[in-house]
């Protein structure tokens, strides 16, 4: 049984007997169908189709007469009922001559039915359903092999373009990282089976605060520069070596055959020719600029995969970049620089797990009152515990914490450690009051002070137990913020200190407005004190400068009773030294050293306290 929209579909009755048309007209009517063309020769049969040639399924079947004038009944047939092209048309033949001679065992191939001429309406109307049927399925498989073929095709560019994606780069069509370590693996494996050097080099060209030009203008301007200084620089190497994408604005120029010295003046000439370009957006023009590591590739380097080969360039890359950028830098595993960052990659994952297992400790100092020898307070230093169990010293990790962007989360442990510390002693021990040292960035985290603020208030510590220490050279180099936030962190009740004071060129101007209560003269002028008029003389002026100000001094690396004796007679306010106590993770008594301030018997104290005379202080 046929649905309704079925039936809307055009039938096309080809018939010249009028009787006949109005009794196949009649039976179909009968039986819902409405929708009829009439053509009376195989000219207009085409016209009729014509008119569906956008949609062909719409029409139905075609009834027609085989003596139908001007019509060739087997070219109708290959037309409209073999499927090609997609078109179904089912024919329906009215036999009434039975001598016509075209070919009546066309097969299966075409939808074609014969009547004989004295047909039944029950045979018209099971010959009409049954072909509209039959059409439509052939229809949807057709589409649905064309859908087939067409998934096929598409899958096929598809696969195509993964390919290509798979070697190339999608932005700019360069080889991708991938790829070129893979044509660098050719040549380590050509030299091992050789047994002998080709030198090849690695270019890393890397542009100049192309994050900025990202942050001014947008990606999609970033891409277009990207775009334009790759055709810059492939026209300056004229189609030599291998080029790749590394990363985001990283390249790589893979050289085979290829000498350091050559490899040199492709870098100039590369960086000669992007010195030249100026890339304009609307009527601002950006000059480029590019920093080039060069890492070779010979017997002399035990090389064992490209992306040690790479890491090299990378090195020798970011050295250009460290020493201003538009610049070209060698890779020497002997270079100090390179040594250096080597070390601060080693230290990276060492203090990031250190943050997390809690291997980081306190030990304290005491800064003695060197009026009577009671402990003022105490200073508090970072220690790492290794995996062994050894105490690591902060000048190694330190350093490289705030090279690679890490010193932000030892300040803050450091802050919230020490409060906790002090939230922890007894009540009878509620004198005691710490210094920290903060780094020299510690001020451009805005989340300093939220840290210390919420950590007093969640543990009831008075802020005037704690004294934050910040060295000269970073409170001149970051004036305006580190004043701010010293100001801020004051209004809460804690101190400040100005550590290693007249190390700087500019310390006495400075400390003229620096908002702080404590002035550390730096251990420098201290150490030979006694033999030096020089630096008595300006230890004198320091104190005096910081005592007009109404500011506390305290002397560090104190190592010997004698120097104690003239810093008490200057009005020193504060020693801190070995002399005094190595930092350690206890407390000491406080009074301790009112014995060794007061007595003049130094053998004694010596012997008390454990000390050699004239210790170094580190």
């Amino acid at each position: 049984m046929l649905f309704d929209s079925r039936k809307q579909e055009v039938i096309i009755i080809a018939e010249t007997n009028e009787s006949s048309i109005a009794r196949i007209t009649e039976e179909l009517q009968n039986k819902g169908f409405y929708n009829f063309k009439f053509a009376v020769n195989g000219t207009e049969i085409y016209n009729i189709s014509r008119e569906y040639y956008e949609n062909p399924e719409a029409i139905g079947l075609i009834i027609i007469s085989d003596d139908l004038p001007g019509c060739q009944i087997k070219d109708l047939y290959t037309s409209f009922s073999d499927g090609d092209g997609g078109v179904f048309i089912p024919i329906i033949v009215l036999k009434k001559n039975l001598y016509s001679d075209f070919d009546w065992t066309l097969g299966d191939r075409y939808l074609v039915h014969h009547l004989k001429e004295h047909y039944s309406s029950v045979e018209l109307q099971m010959a009409v359903n049954f072909f509209i049927c039959l059409k439509n399925e052939k229809y949807l498989r057709y589409k649905q092999e064309e859908r087939l073929l067409t998934e096929l095709s598409e899958r096929e560019l598809v696969d195509a373009r993964l390919r290509y994606l798979v070697v190339h780069d999608e932005l700019t069509g360069l080889l991708n990282r991938s790829s070129l370590e893979q044509h660098i693996q050719l040549t380590l494996n050509r030299n091992n089976s050789r047994n002998f050097s080709q030198d090849s080099v690695l270019l890393f060209i890397d542009l100049d605060r192309f994050s900025l030009f990202n942050e001014l203008e947008g990606f999609d301007v970033g891409d277009r520069l990207l775009v334009e200084v790759i055709g810059l620089i492939r026209n300056a190497l004229n189609n030599v070596g291998l080029f790749a994408r590394i990363d985001s604005d990283k390249f790589g120029l893979y050289l085979d055959n290829c000498t350091i010295l050559q490899a040199e003046i492709w870098s100039k000439k590369i960086k000669t020719s992007i010195d030249n370009f100026r890339f304009i957006i609307e009527k601002i023009a950006y000059n480029i600029t590019v920093s080039i590591g060069l890492s070779s590739l010979n017997s002399a380097k035990s090389i064992l995969h490209p992306r040690e080969l790479i890491f090299q360039a990378h090195q020798a890359c970011c050295m250009a970049k460290t020493y201003g950028g538009n610049a070209v830098w060698k890779y020497d595993s002997e270079d100090a620089a390179i040594r250096e960052r080597h070390r601060d990659i080693y230290w990276v994952p060492i203090i990031r797990e250190a943050l997390i297992s809690k291997r980081f400790f306190l030990v304290f100092q005491p800064v003695v009152k060197l009026i009577n020898g009671e402990v003022s307070h105490y200073e508090v230093l970072i220690r790492l515990r290794g995996e062994d169990g050894v105490m690591i010293d902060p000048g190694e990790f330190i350093p490289a914490a705030e090279r690679m962007g890490l010193i932000h989360g030892i300040d803050l442990w450091v802050v919230e450690s020490a409060i906790d510390y002090l939230a922890d002693l007894p009540t009878e021990q509620s004198y005691i009051s710490l210094a920290v040292n903060l780094s020299s960035i510690a001020f451009q985290d805005l989340s300093l002070l939220p840290t210390i603020k919420q950590k007093l208030e969640m543990t009831g510590v008075r802020a005037e137990r704690l004294t934050f220490e910040i060295t000269e050279t970073a409170a001149v180099e970051n004036y305006k913020q580190t004043r701010s936030m010293i100001n801020h962190i004051r209004a809460l009740g804690c101190h400040f200190a100005l550590d290693d004071f007249g190390a700087g060129f500019c310390s006495f101007n400075y400390l003229k407005t620096f908002p702080v209560d404590y002035v550390k003269i730096d251990g420098q002028f201290i150490t030979n004190l006694l033999n030096d008029e020089t630096d008595q003389m300006l230890v004198r002026s320091m104190h005096q400068i910081a005592k007009k100000m109404g500011k506390k001094t305290i002397a560090e690396f104190v190592e010997c009773p004698k120097t104690i004796h003239f810093l008490r007679e200057i009005g020193i306010d504060y020693g801190q030294g070995y002399i005094f106590g190595k930092p350690n993770e206890q407390l000491l008594e406080r009074n301790a050293f009112h014995d060794l301030v007061n007595s003049s018997v130094q053998a004694e104290i010596f012997a008390k306290f454990k000390i050699k005379p004239c210790s170094r202080y580190s």
